[in-house]
């Protein structure tokens, strides 16, 4: 059961393709969640209708006149919560992979004053990554450590994990307009809440996998996630280290990182002449690459240690915007 102060909780739910699993995922909430903001984002099967026929008075309906995509429907649904007075609210898909009876745990770190924000995790335990699909698995590993170091959450795992809860304080904070409407929603929040000093905790949990296939492709996080996660990630330093504060770090990016690129790429083209020519680069020349490479990588290293020093664990409440 959710505790006594779960009038303030609301559950949105982004609805796109569910049609068969949309009703039974809505009477899984408990009694106790006042608020359920169904979004449907132009859903073909009409998911929304779906939603509203079970006639549940917590139920509220929010229809797209186009698709906006999976971050696009959050953006609305949580503007519908806020505008209802929510003060916690929780992301659920609409596919029933999710079980809603860890809602509590996933409030709990929120309710107890430990966190700012909460996400499950389905890569704590291996009883649990036997259920996941290998290939699923693989694809989280390798965005788990990228999105670490775009975030600054050194400490999170499962990034695409969408089974979410964020204070409406800290909501009010991050600028919803500018939230990547796609897949990579989830990692742009991450991305976000870090410059706002918010504070982020994994709670265990298992997925439950059934028919359902995974809408999110291997080929957009090899395509598309790249260039979103390099933009994440300028974006985070520059406001972190160079407008919301200067230290160490700043002076480790600032010198190492052209340090470490015109070490790199200098040997690399005095490597093709020796090669194209026949004729050996000197020792000064090879020295000059290795020293900048190798200074350059170092400095690299010490900022990445500084960065991941520097997760945010104590819940503040002064406002940032990014």
């Amino acid at each position: 059961m959710v505790q006594k102060d779960s009038k303030a909780i609301a559950v949105v739910i982004p609805a796109f393709m569910v049609r068969d699993s949309i009703q039974k995922v809505i009477r899984s909430l408990s009694e106790d969640i006042a608020v359920i903001v169904v979004v449907d984002d132009c859903c073909p099967e009409k998911s929304g209708d779906q939603a509203a026929a079970l006639r549940d008075p917590r139920v509220v309906i929010v229809h797209h006149e186009f698709n906006r995509g999976v971050g696009g429907a959050m953006v609305s649904g949580y503007r519908k919560a806020l505008e209802l007075g929510s003060d916690l609210i929780v992301k659920m898909d609409g596919d029933g992979q999710m079980d809603a009876d860890r809602i509590p745990d996933l409030l709990k770190p929120l309710q107890e004053g430990r966190a700012d924000y909460a996400k499950g995790n389905r890569l704590r335990h291996y009883e649990h990554l036997r259920s996941m699909p290998k290939m699923r698995l693989f694809g989280n590993s390798i965005l788990s450590f990228a999105v670490k170091m775009v975030s600054g959450y050194w400490n999170v795992m499962d990034p695409t994990n969408g089974f979410t809860v964020i204070k409406a304080e800290m909501l009010r904070q991050l600028p919803l307009h500018k939230l990547s409407t796609g897949y990579y929603f989830e990692t742009d929040m991450l991305a976000r809440l870090h410059v706002l000093r918010a504070v982020v905790r994994d709670v265990e949990m298992p997925a439950v996998y059934g028919s359902e296939s995974s809408n999110l492709r291997i080929r957009n996080i090899l395509f598309r996630f790249p260039l979103k996660l390099t933009r994440s990630i300028l974006r985070r330093l520059f406001l972190k280290y160079y407008i919301y504060d200067f230290n160490m770090a700043s002076i480790y990016l600032m010198a190492g990182l052209p340090l470490f690129l015109f070490g790199g790429c200098f040997g690399l083209v005095q490597w093709i002449l020796s090669v194209a020519t026949g004729i050996p680069r000197t020792a000064g020349t090879i020295m000059l690459s290795a020293v900048c490479f190798v200074v350059g990588l170092q400095m690299l290293l010490s900022a990445i240690q500084l960065d991941i020093a520097n997760v945010p664990d104590r819940v503040e409440s002064s406002p940032r915007t990014n």
